[in-house]
């Protein structure tokens, strides 16, 4: 029984909660990050230091994107690297090489 609740704990530390700011995202990336309209980036999925490197570089104005500069402006650092740890964490479609050089879903 002890290892199935260490089980349960480690399944549920590997899947973070739906952060406070993330339903703002859903609008245009898709319930997740899992965008249907191609202009949106599919987030899910993403590897987290590359999305929280991107939330950086609109909020300092090194990315430039008007919607993206301004939805990124209000966020602590603290959110960005909540925000990209959830969505890096979603199941996804996409196709990202794993440290080790092998492809993933």
């Amino acid at each position: 029984i002890a290892a199935l609740a260490l089980f349960a704990t480690a399944a549920q530390a590997a899947t973070p909660a739906v952060p406070a700011k993330a339903p703002t995202c859903f609008a245009c990336h898709g319930q997740g990050g899992h965008s249907t309209i191609g202009m949106y980036p599919i987030l899910a999925g993403q590897y987290d230091s590359y999305l929280a490197r991107a939330l950086h570089e609109y909020k300092s104005g090194a990315r430039k994107n008007p919607i993206m500069s301004g939805q990124a402006a209000g966020l602590s650092d603290a959110e960005i690297t909540e925000l990209a740890r959830y969505f890096g964490a979603q199941d996804s479609t996409l196709y990202t090489p794993t440290e080790q050089g092998a492809l993933t879903k």
